[in-house]
């Protein structure tokens, strides 16, 4: 696997390139600007980008916005955004075009390492990685306006592992549960959310971008 890491605090950014060589991942380049990483993106072509929110000039929104223009430039690019802090309206302006191959992370989920790689390997295999904080806190905002209130706490759990990215059978080991009730109980979150089958909308995707666009509206 290929990796271009972005991250202008020169600590992490080492430290996160040595774990991930140390796990046999090339990490073709480094950078700690915008055009840094962009350069570096159209130079060597990685596998997947891993980008802080946060970067120069103003340490506001310039990864997310660096993230956004990498993808237009290369479509499908596995991006994966590290912050150091709950942004809900940040995790929805990077998945508002899609959510494949897309991860948005704690920082602190770095130093539990398995997370971390297994995240990473999500977002490179074209899968989706969010952050349990930044669900919750989105589920908690949207739950008085919206289809959510009608779930269930199991039916949210479920939800809240579907936006992490997780598939059935990872959702039935993390709740102890068959893969028969995880099916049940998306079936039941469709129905509540008003999620029709389609041919041109995938359900799950539709069901977790529900609720960041509702929650960005909140903040």
């Amino acid at each position: 696997m290929r990796i271009v890491i972005a991250e202008d605090d020169p600590l992490l950014r080492e430290g996160l390139a040595l774990l991930l060589r140390a796990e046999g991942m090339e990490v073709t380049a480094t950078a700690d600007t915008p055009d840094g990483v962009l350069a570096a993106i159209e130079e060597h072509r990685p596998d997947v980008a891993i980008l802080d929110v946060r970067m120069p000039p103003t340490h506001t929104d310039e990864g997310i916005r660096a993230a956004v223009e990498a993808r237009r430039r290369r479509p499908g690019l596995p991006v994966l955004v590290l912050s150091a802090y709950v942004e809900q309206s940040f995790a929805t302006d990077l998945l508002g075009d899609g959510v494949d191959g897309l991860g948005y992370l704690l920082k602190e989920r770095v130093g539990r390492v398995e997370e971390f790689l297994t995240a990473l390997r999500r977002v490179a295999d074209g899968g989706t990685a969010i952050d349990p904080e930044v669900v919750a806190q989105l589920l908690t905002r949207t739950r008085q306006d919206s289809g959510l209130d009608r779930l269930s706490p199991r039916e949210r759990d479920v939800l809240e592992l579907m936006a992490e990215g997780l598939g059935n059978a990872a959702i039935a080991e993390r709740l102890v549960v068959t893969e028969g009730a995880v099916h049940k109980h998306i079936r039941n979150i469709f129905a509540k959310l008003d999620l029709a089958p389609t041919d041109r909308v995938d359900r799950r995707v539709a069901a977790v971008l529900r609720y960041l666009e509702e929650g960005r509206r909140r903040v």
